[in-house]
């Protein structure tokens, strides 16, 4: 998958951990709108994938940022592409919205 180079990634629970803390990461959904129904995580900022290249100014660079969709492929693809712009704290929450759900059920 890519170049090879290693993402990095945050468990659901993890970041259950971290949107409590005071350093609380930016939460970039790149899913379609119409995926929000779904759910979504609370605080979190809804671009679509195809729209982050236009809106890289609303995406914080001095920040963690948790780039979220349905299932954390497309993510992970997002994360790839952030980090090689230089937005070195970008990580990709590991099964995306499925993983966040099933452990809010826990």
């Amino acid at each position: 998958m890519g170049n090879g180079v290693r993402i990095q990634a945050i468990s659901a629970a993890d970041l259950e951990r971290r949107l409590r803390s005071a350093d609380a990461p930016f939460l970039l959904d790149v899913r379609e709108p119409e995926e929000m129904i779904d759910g979504k995580i609370a605080g979190s900022i809804n671009i679509p994938m195809d729209e982050v290249g236009k809106r890289l100014h609303e995406i914080p660079m001095d920040r963690d940022v948790v780039v979220i969709c349905h299932v954390g492929a497309r993510s992970a693809y997002m994360t790839r592409q952030l980090n090689a712009l230089g937005y070195d704290r970008a990580v990709n929450l590991r099964g995306g919205m499925e993983a966040w759900l099933e452990q809010a059920r826990d």
